[in-house]
């Protein structure tokens, strides 16, 4: 079965911003249950993450911080939210959700979060919307816990998961590799270990064919047992902030090729959403859709 977590707590009060368009939370699982792609079993309810397993990845003093909701005016710009305790709570729920999912991939090979892929929080720092990092949390609570060994963290959204690659300098048993934007955010990247910097106006063809070339050259070099995906559709050409030229179709083709690498290695995947900030919101949830249709089609589901 197809295990996907979701909580009401996704649903921000902030989802109607310009920039951050959290209805598209509501609107997947929605959309997945009237295609009739998912029935309504196939969602579990994640709970607030517990503290120790946060600083598995980040700082306990910036950790505090968050918590306590006293964090410093900078930091809070530098999220880009107004802290409060519904922001703190709804991150700390994305991360179970992602923990979790982590878990059921394991069980059946490959399992979503609606929300996440939190990647541009740091260590100890925030940034572009983004407080904890979903997928670092979950990579680090995998090792903690010896149900992975080496793990890859494939990072397509548009914008460098600098965070997830801050996180993880010099850390050996997880590769981080991200393929975005080069004149996008964040404008201070940080080093992952395959950073693939992408020129604006990328199509299609081109991006795919470098894509290819990437996994192929990873999995020459690193053999992971897990695999984490950051599964943002901010790579369309519809996309306000994204500034490539992918359709539709090579979004999903994007997709096809991540699940089947991992599926014929035998690679168990979790995938989070991240970004997707297009016009029209129709475009950002069937974008997302289809990564759920197709994951559902390489691992036979």
């Amino acid at each position: 079965m197809l295990r996907i977590a979701y909580h009401p707590a996704y649903i921000h009060p902030l989802r109607t911003g310009h920039r951050f368009p959290m209805v598209k939370y509501e609107l997947i699982p929605t959309q997945l249950l009237y295609e009739g792609v998912v029935s309504a079993d196939c969602f579990f309810e994640p709970k607030l993450v517990d503290i120790p397993t946060i600083v598995l990845a980040h700082d306990e003093r910036y950790v505090s911080q968050l918590i306590d909701l006293s964090l410093e005016a900078k930091m809070v710009r530098r999220i880009g939210f107004p802290l409060s305790q519904s922001l703190v709570d709804r991150e700390r729920y994305i991360l179970d959700g992602t923990i979790q999912a982590s878990l059921y991939a394991l069980e059946y090979g490959v399992a979503f979060n609606v929300a996440g892929g939190t990647h541009h929080a740091g260590r100890d720092f925030g940034e572009g919307f983004c407080l904890l990092n979903d997928q670092a949390v979950a990579a680090t609570y995998l090792l903690d816990q010896k149900l992975a060994t080496k793990i890859l963290i494939i990072d397509l959204d548009v914008h460098q998961g600098n965070g997830t690659a801050h996180i993880f300098e010099g850390h050996a048993n997880v590769f981080t590799f991200s393929m975005h934007g080069d004149k996008n955010f964040p404008f201070i990247k940080e080093c992952s270990d395959l950073d693939i910097p992408l020129p604006d106006g990328m199509n299609d063809e081109a991006y795919l064919s470098l894509l290819e070339e990437n996994l192929d050259k990873i999995f020459t070099v690193f053999t992971p047992d897990f695999a984490f995906y950051q599964a943002g559709v901010d790579i369309l050409e519809t996309d306000k902030l994204g500034k490539l030229k992918l359709t539709a179709d090579g979004c999903r083709r994007r997709d096809e090729m991540v699940l089947n690498k991992c599926h014929q290695t035998g690679l168990p995947v979790q995938i989070s959403m991240g970004g997707g900030y297009s016009e029209h919101i129709k475009d950002i949830v069937n974008a997302h859709v289809n990564t759920y249709k197709t994951a559902m089609d390489v691992f036979g589901f």
